[in-house]
């Protein structure tokens, strides 16, 4: 059990002083001597069969081995079983060989970073392997695909998981151990998430990022075990995506399909799922400009920005024609609606500042019907076209409305960010309704180009030390008997200023915050490192 013993309830927390008592007792009863902790002796030869030696066979002391620590990685593994053994490295001559064709993607990468011969399906061993392969008993009882486990034993390294992401996580855990201390230490991890939702989001319809600078992203994402990259593509200032269905609307600045294409492909291969988010029925300022007809106006006909105006037939259609477009383009299961600042109802009273949605709302709704029901409306159909193309919705949390009648469906996930809007509600409000929510907590987690209004870049540091998954809003967590339903959280990027910091300044900014992030959706619970341990490592797996 490592320092890092934190996968369930049952286990407790082994402090290292324990760890060095266990490490005299082991010693003892192996009948070795003490040693100096150096990873010193024959290559290949194991704990297991060191202990087993004869009296006469016993090694000198230079050839003894203590006690082996855990790997440092980012996030950190959840639970190492120590070993007395030399620990593996990568050396030219080691092979990587998988169980299955299926896993090939995985071996030819990890083999291509630490320099290994890719070998492809064997069933023969040899020293210096490292062996990737799928079972259904991988991990721990109710282990999900994502969990792994890796097993570092007589000079060769095996990785076996229920699923390939699982997997690919474990290659991710030996490349930074690698990477970390140039030797993977002997022993057994054991490791999974706590949470099922590992996301980085990224507004590029403000700022327009270029697709290599993407693709930096989604590696460094992969190796943080990530799992989720939001796109943020259409809002008042672009649409960032080429479009065939309308094309009309597309900004000069933006990403082919082609490339599109290629940064799905490497996020796929790093398994992680692109969530791309046509934000409606605010923020559709590109579509407008091209669909003037479509403007939002209130009863002395000024335009509200941003808006498009859901009374008017054209506006599903168009924002339909959108969602069934880029179902095809981004083939992950997940989509986000959006839905968040609509401007109408921002006044004081929607139904008289805008008639004409008043009047669509009666007439869908009933004779009580406000504004505010036409919109839950809209978000509801718009999860309708969402599912019919086997995608699962998830929606900013002021998209949610508490006495709408139509109720936002069940089945749409909160996107939880912000506590600012008017008739804020407490996430516990969402939780208790039974929803299941991410969390995106703009006091944590936004990093917002050029500061504006009470936004700070946030920093690493104070993600690490203060912020879970339980905390939502503000600084304050939510009961311990909803977590379930929070199925994990999101860093964001946002654009307001795209100027205020280069691709390159963006990348630096958040290198930190994102490692932070990762660890506490991975393991929430107190990090072993200090935030100065942490931030050395991290600078070590760059």
């Amino acid at each position: 059990m490592s320092q890092h013993g934190r996968r369930g309830p049952a286990r407790q927390k082994v402090g290292r002083r324990a760890v060095a008592a266990g490490t005299a007792v082991v010693a003892l009863g192996a009948g070795l001597w003490a040693c100096d902790g150096g990873s010193s002796g024959p290559a290949g030869r194991s704990a297991e069969g060191l202990s087993a030696a004869s009296p006469s066979d016993s090694p000198s002391p230079a050839r003894s081995y203590a006690l082996s620590g855990e790997p440092r990685t980012i996030p950190a593994v959840r639970d190492h079983t120590p070993a007395r053994g030399p620990g593996w490295k990568p050396a030219d001559d080691h092979r990587v060989v998988v169980s299955d064709a299926a896993l090939a993607d995985e071996g030819r990468l990890i083999a291509s970073e630490l320099g290994l011969t890719y070998a492809g399906e064997k069933d023969d061993e040899r020293s210096g392997d490292l062996r990737l392969e799928t079972k259904d008993s991988a991990g721990s009882a109710g282990a999900g695909s994502e969990s792994y486990t890796m097993t570092v034993r007589d000079g060769r390294v095996t990785v076996s998981a229920p699923g390939e992401s699982g997997v690919f996580y474990g290659t991710r855990t030996l490349k930074q151990a690698v990477r970390a201390d140039g030797t993977a230490p002997e022993g057994v991890v054991e490791d999974e998430p706590a949470k099922e939702r590992r996301g980085f989001m990224l507004d590029i319809a403000r700022k327009h990022y270029s697709a290599d600078w993407i693709k930096d992203r989604i590696r460094e994402l992969g190796d943080l075990k990530y799992n989720e990259l939001g796109l943020h593509f259409s809002d008042d200032q672009g649409f960032r995506i080429e479009s065939s269905s309308h094309p009309e609307i597309v900004s000069a600045d933006h990403l082919t399909k082609a490339q599109v294409k290629e940064i799905v492909a490497l996020a796929e291969e790093r398994h992680i799922t692109v969530v791309p988010e046509i934000d409606s029925p605010g923020h559709l300022g590109a579509v407008i400009e091209a669909h003037p007809d479509l403007q939002l106006r209130n009863a002395q006909g000024t335009a509200t920005k941003g808006a498009i105006d859901i009374s008017e037939p054209g506006a599903a259609e168009i924002v339909d024609d959108l969602i069934d477009e880029y179902s095809d383009v981004f083939p992950g299961g997940q989509w986000h609606l959006g839905g968040d600042e609509y401007q109408a109802l921002t006044v004081s009273d929607p139904e008289a500042s805008y008639p004409q949605l008043a009047a669509a709302a009666r007439e869908k709704y009933g004779s009580g019907a406000t504004v505010e029901d036409l919109t839950a409306g809209w978000l509801n159909d718009r999860a309708a076209t969402v599912q019919k193309n086997d995608r699962t919705p998830r929606a900013w949390n002021d998209g949610f409305f508490k006495d709408s009648d139509p109720a936002a469906a069940d089945d749409i996930l909160v996107a939880y960010w912000t506590g600012k809007e008017i008739g804020a509600r407490q996430p516990a409000e969402y939780l208790a309704e039974g929803r299941d929510v991410i969390n995106y907590n703009d006091e944590f987690l936004y990093y917002v180009l050029g500061q504006p209004q009470t936004f700070v870049y946030p920093t690493g540091e104070r993600i690490y030390e203060q912020w879970t998954p339980r905390v939502i809003r503000g600084t304050e967590p939510v009961d311990a008997k909803y977590d379930d339903q929070i199925l994990g959280g999101s860093f964001a990027v946002w654009g307001d200023y795209p100027s205020a910091q280069t691709e390159d300044q963006v990348a630096n900014g958040i290198r930190l915050p994102l490692a932070a992030t990762v660890q506490k959706l991975w393991d929430p619970g107190d990090p072993e490192l200090s935030w100065t341990e942490f931030r050395a490592l991290a600078g070590r797996l760059d």
